[in-house]
């Protein structure tokens, strides 16, 4: 199970970075004009500038420059989940949740936390 979300190409991440990101920040961060692009996941900033999924027209767009936590809990890409609340979500979807955290981990650079985050555990 340890390497059940491994890469399959290796990766080196930079040290996790504890700045704060502000709303107004992570909003402007989704990959528009080829900027940077990021997606938090309570309330920790992942920055997925290099995943074409992420950008603009990208099957995962709808979670850019949000705190996507509810929707990556619910596998949902509804525009309406892609919000930071998931404390309500059920035991299942919360596991499904740390999950998607464990695989972004392994994946992309932290560059901070949402300013603000009350949905952090």
């Amino acid at each position: 199970m340890s390497g059940k979300f491994e890469p399959k190409v290796p990766v080196t991440l930079a040290e996790p970075k504890g700045d704060l990101v502000s709303a107004e920040e992570l909003a402007k961060s989704n990959g528009a004009d080829g900027g940077k692009c990021y997606v938090a996941i309570k309330g920790k900033v992942y920055d997925v500038s290099g995943n074409k999924a992420y950008q603009p027209g990208g099957s995962y767009n709808v979670f850019a420059g949000k705190d996507a936590s509810r929707a990556l809990g619910k596998t949902s890409t509804k525009p309406e989940d892609a919000r930071p609340e998931w404390e309500d979500l059920s035991d299942k979807e919360k596991a499904v949740l740390n999950d998607w955290d464990t695989f972004f981990s392994k994946r992309y650079n932290v560059v901070g936390f949402v300013e603000g985050a009350t949905n952090r555990d």
